[in-house]
């Protein structure tokens, strides 16, 4: 069982920060650091000192740490160009001994292409299915040899594909809880699916469509791993599961139902029913980046009941 932790710094961080807790994700055992990718705060928060960039963060932390694997869930395909993305993921991938992984998702969040002047086309989805096939497509072509691609939203055209990535292949993440169109992208391109914020039973039916989408596309069934990402609030006893819920403006109750909190015990049962879905890997999202103690208790208290 993978625990990771998943950060949102968007709702305030700097890189110092950042850098703190991926050390602290080492330091405590955990598989890996990864982070949102977003330009602009959400809700009732400053959000100061602003937003960072995910992949030069990235790059910072492949050369601070050593053995946690770092990635982003997810990247906005609007974000970047898929040729330009795919040489920066490569680059950083280089920079950190092969431990980088790439989660890209189409972009929704509207409001922050317009803050920073980013185009936010209609049409998503098909512009994200293109990058895919172009980023795998390039890291997937023979050292010498050119790659050309011609869709609706990309073109190239003798492109050297270069440079390559030191794993032989980047893990790609595709997640979301679509029930057509996501499932069929994922059996094509994705080696693991993540399920946000969604319940059990959410998790169990989502899982269902994407094996059968595998089916469909000739792969196995144990071809693709799954992950859930759910709200980390975790206290030795309820007055510290109270107090971290406040710290990030949240009611106990609610997180239970939702996320992973309360007790160790509880965090352990609740992971316990959604492994039954069939997932794998969990990140515990962490909203107060300042409580490094929240990490060392799960690091502690959770990690060793999951084997």
């Amino acid at each position: 069982m993978d625990l990771r932790i998943f950060t949102e710094p968007q709702q305030g961080a700097s890189y110092d920060t950042l850098l703190r807790v991926a050390k602290a994700t080492e330091e405590l055992g955990f598989d890996a650091f990864f982070r949102s990718d977003h330009y602009l705060k959400m809700g009732d928060v400053d959000g100061l000192p602003g937003p960072t960039d995910a992949w030069i963060t990235l790059a910072g932390l492949a050369r601070e740490t050593s053995r946690i694997r770092l990635g982003t869930l997810m990247t906005a395909a609007t974000f970047r160009l898929p040729g330009v993305l795919a040489i920066q993921v490569a680059q950083v991938d280089a920079m950190s001994g092969g431990r980088i992984e790439l989660g890209l998702g189409a972009g929704w969040y509207e409001e922050e292409h317009t803050a920073y002047g980013i185009p936010f086309p209609k049409e998503k989805f098909g512009r994200l299915e293109e990058q895919l096939a172009i980023i795998t497509g390039l890291w997937g072509t023979k050292a010498g040899d050119t790659f050309d691609f011609e869709g609706a939203h990309y073109r190239l055209k003798d492109s050297p594909a270069l440079p390559k990535p030191v794993q032989e292949r980047i893990p790609v993440l595709i997640g979301g809880t679509g029930a057509r169109r996501t499932p069929e992208l994922a059996a094509r391109y994705a080696t693991e699916f993540n399920l946000p914020f969604t319940s059990v039973e959410q998790t169990r039916e989502q899982i269902g469509r994407v094996s059968e989408a595998l089916q469909r596309h000739g792969r196995a069934a144990d071809d693709m791993l799954y992950s859930n990402v759910l709200v980390a609030c975790v206290g030795k006893d309820d007055a510290e599961v109270a107090r971290r819920a406040a710290a990030i403006g949240r009611e106990p109750a609610e997180l239970r139902e939702n996320g992973l909190a309360g007790t160790p015990d509880e965090v352990v049962e609740k992971i316990g029913r959604y492994a039954e879905t069939g997932s794998r890997r969990f990140y515990f999202q962490i909203l107060d980046l300042d409580d490094l103690d929240h990490l060392e208790l799960i690091s502690s208290r959770v990690a060793p009941q999951l084997g």
